[in-house]
């Protein structure tokens, strides 16, 4: 030390300015010289120090915030117990299982992902020595991450600069494939370093190289199916089993996880690659690491980079294609299950439910992560199909699907193979049977003879809209009760709009609205919806009751009132909003998936329904009171004989579009609702037609369906349930013939008094007032005038004498019934 200062002092002597002459000073200099290097040296300690204890301080600090942002993006965030991570580190991507109610199994998930699980010990070495030489180098060292990334990921989260900057360990790459979603999301980035930490402390590192080494994506095989796993990429690629694989094949599959669409040899179709530079390259690349660290020998490395791995891969080979049971189940489940996940996907990343239907990139992207979900995370998807009524209704459907009408027969070229095809097309059906009090769809019928699943088809609903556009609205603003009389005469409605009743025909009278309704007349229903339309906005209602296909346009034409439609209506929503009259007004959509839960039984979904107040508890009562006399007495009475179940409290109605093209039936129980829709797919332009008696074909069909629910189910048909009448419900005594009130009345100067027989109507919260001239919705002066000339028996012009004489016309929209 002493001899440092003396250096040091000689130094600083010199930087000070000493002089280069000798003095008789120079004993004093030098002294003077030890004393400021001295001082020097004891300075530099000192800010040495201080600079170690800052940043001893800073680090300290930096590790509690960096410990503390962690823990607080986590917080939430359970902490998974041995025996749980055991479960799913060695349940490797395990295909999710679908369910009918009641716990009974349906299928498995379909995936074209090839996958074969193997034991570390039946894997060639040369796959474990590849892999962690080229994606880990300091696996065998680190306890799940490394730190380095941590501070990484903290500074991209913090500063918003390279979010997605890699770096994962081996494990870590293991939660991210067998714990979490593929989100990027700096908590998954957290939870992901908090897990693989866990995994490290519980598991050795050969059970996480297996679990890799059968979890990994590997590209296509020779069959061009997905693979996952060394055993699956053995046999797909080269033939063979993963422990028989040489070191030139076994570094080639080492190299795809990183990317495997890229690097693998095989197309879509299963055809080679025309270049297979990129997987050839990354296999080169592959051994030199390996060589670099020492796990290969010069010759080694060099006679595996030179052989030609090429000539290894198999041949185009051909999937073997497999028959799905219960296809129309399996879809619809699976499909919606896809769709319920996609969306809370995208609501964890900020994006809204319009944000998803809208952005068709944005959808596919959640909707590819949520599959992935499904087709690896072992889930129990449990949905509300009762499988005894389901199959009930298929063989209901299979029994009478001859009788529905005619099969036609046409050819049309295959785009693919330019043949020429033969082409059936029966007539199909969908039907759908749900629980009015939680919207659960309990069964239903997909189509004849397979194909589009037509519960979701969009399709004309004729007059069963009637109830839910113009006649439920109507009573909910006291414009009409139920017998307000409404005009069923010739009309020229706006913009040359000409309509008639059902096969062309006018009643030419006035008529009251609930035998209006339950005989499905269309001018009646025109009238009323011109009439509603001058101070109601009806898109509402039909939002409220869960109708999503209504266009702008179809609001803004009077045929809407008769089904009249730009693309149509489902049967599931169609059902679901009628079900809306026997809830007493609430809406709740109609739902088939109850619950996901996660292989440890905890749920990731389960169904909470919305209740929504569409009609008050009077409107109901009184559009169910109207509704019944289309079974008692109107177009569907015929179900009267058909039915193995007391009808007192069944409700329905009756619907057909122009030309027969689409027949309805939807009746509803106090429990249940059944909507039944008939007609032909006339794709790729055919325009095929039902006959006339397609409505009674249809009754009939919709009674075999509801007979055989009934028998498996007769308590959810809650047929001894009646509908409370509400305090607002006014029973009111009127004049039969003019829907009003007696007294007197003016006719063209004169006064007469209004009397004779009388009839009940029912009313919400209001009541009809005196007689009027001009009484009724609808109807023109002469219309009028015929009415009381024929009440009176005056004077008889040719409008009177045909007051109340069905005619026919013979072109005009009349087979909406």
């Amino acid at each position: 030390m002493q001899n440092f200062k003396v250096w040091l002092a000689k130094h600083l002597a010199r930087f000070f300015g000493a002089k280069k002459t000798r003095s008789h000073h120079n004993a004093d200099a030098n002294q003077s010289a030890a004393f400021y290097a001295d001082v020097s040296l004891q300075t530099f300690k000192t800010v040495v120090y201080y600079i170690i204890g800052v940043a001893g301080v800073l680090f300290c600090l930096g590790l509690g915030l960096l410990t503390g942002y962690f823990a607080a993006i986590i917080d939430d965030t359970p902490v998974p117990t041995r025996a749980a991570l055991s479960t799913t580190l060695h349940n490797v991507s395990q295909s999710s299982s679908l369910y009918f109610a009641n716990d009974v199994k349906l299928s498995n998930v379909k995936t074209d992902l090839v996958r074969q699980n193997v034991d570390l010990n039946q894997m060639t070495p040369w796959v474990t020595k590849a892999l962690v030489a080229t994606e880990d180098s300091d696996f065998y060292q680190h306890h799940g991450v490394v730190p380095k990334a941590v501070v990484r990921a903290v500074f991209s989260d913090l500063t918003g600069v390279g979010s997605q900057t890699g770096g994962s360990t081996l494990t870590q790459q293991v939660v991210k494939m067998q714990f979490l979603s593929s989100e990027t999301t700096f908590k998954r980035k957290a939870v992901e370093m908090m897990l693989a930490l866990r995994l490290d402390h519980f598991f050795s590192k050969g059970e996480i190289l297996q679990a890799y080494l059968n979890t990994a994506t590997l590209g296509r095989n020779n069959k061009g199916q997905n693979i996952a796993g060394v055993q699956a990429a053995a046999e797909g690629l080269f033939g063979k089993t993963a422990k028989t694989l040489t070191l030139p094949e076994a570094a080639f599959i080492a190299g795809l996880p990183q990317s495997p669409s890229v690097y693998t040899p095989y197309t879509q179709s299963g055809a080679l690659k025309k270049d297979l530079s990129a997987g050839v390259e990354r296999q080169k690349t592959v051994l030199f690491r390996m060589y670099r660290a020492n796990m290969l020998s010069k010759t080694e490395y060099n006679n595996a980079k030179n052989y030609d791995i090429t000539k290894d891969f198999l041949p185009t080979g051909k999937a073997t294609q497999s028959s799905q049971e219960y296809s129309y189940v399996y879809n619809m489940v699976n499909s919606e299950a896809t769709v319920i996940l996609a969306q809370q996907l995208a609501k964890e990343d900020g994006h809204s439910k319009a944000e998803l239907n809208n952005d068709s990139s944005l959808n596919q992207q959640y909707t590819e992560q949520a599959t992935e979900l499904l087709t690896t995370k072992g889930y129990r998807v449990h949905s509300t199909i009762n499988k005894q009524v389901y199959d009930a209704m298929q063989t209901v459907v299979n029994e009478n699907k001859y009788s529905f009408g005619q099969t036609y027969t046409s050819t049309q070229i295959n785009p693919e193979t330019g043949d020429t095809e033969v082409v059936q097309s029966p007539v199909q059906n969908g039907s759908v049977l749900l629980d009015n009090a939680t919207g659960a769809i309990l069964g239903f019928v997909g189509g004849v003879d397979g194909g589009i699943n037509h519960t979701y088809t969009t399709r004309s609903p004729g007059s069963t809209i009637k109830p839910l556009l113009v006649y439920g609205p109507a009573v909910e603003n006291k414009l009409i009760g139920t017998q307000t009389m409404i005009a069923d005469f010739k009309t020229n409605f706006k913009n040359n709009y000409n309509v008639t009743d059902f096969g062309g025909q006018i009643q030419n009278r006035f008529i009251p609205a609930k035998e209006a309704l339950a005989e499905s007349y269309n001018i009646p229903a025109v009238n009323l919806y011109q009439k509603l339309r001058e101070t109601v906005n009806v898109k509402p209602y039909i939002d409220k009751m869960g109708i999503t296909t209504l266009t702008k346009n179809d609001y803004s034409q009077l045929g809407l009132a008769l089904g009249g439609t730009d693309y149509g209506v489902t049967v599931q929503e169609q059902a679901s909003a009628f079900s809306t009259f026997a809830r007493g007004g609430t809406h709740t959509d109609a739902y088939v998936i109850d619950a996901i839960l996660d292989p440890a039984g905890n749920a990731v979904y389960k169904h909470k329904g919305k209740t929504t107040r569409v009609f008050s508890p009077s409107t109901s009562y009184i559009m169910s009171n109207m509704l019944k006399g289309v079974v008692t007495d109107g177009t569907a009475s015929s179900l009267n004989y058909q039915l193995n179940f007391n009808t007192d409290n069944l409700i329905g109605k009756t619907g057909t579009s122009n030309e027969y093209k689409d027949i309805w039936f939807i009746g509803s129980t106090p429990g249940v609702t059944l909507a039944s829709w008939m007609g032909y797919d006339n794709a790729d332009g055919r325009s095929y037609n039902l006959n006339e008696s397609a409505s009674e074909t249809n009754l009939a069909y919709w009674a075999k369906l509801a007979n055989a629910s009934y028998k498996l189910l007769p308590n959810q048909f809650k047929l001894g349930s009646t509908m409370e009448r509400p305090a607002g419900v006014k029973s009111v005594s009127v004049n039969k013939q003019t829907g009003q009130k007696p007294g007197n009345v003016t006719v063209d100067g004169s006064t007469y008094t209004v009397n004779g027989d009388s009839v009940t109507g029912l009313y919400n919260d209001w009541e009809p007032g005196v007689t009027t001239a001009n009484f009724g919705i609808g109807g023109t002066t002469a219309n009028y005038h015929a009415f009381w000339s024929r009440y009176y028996g005056g004077y008889y012009t040719d409008a009177t004498q045909n007051y109340g004489l069905v005619t026919t016309e013979a072109s005009a929209v009349g087979t909406a019934g």
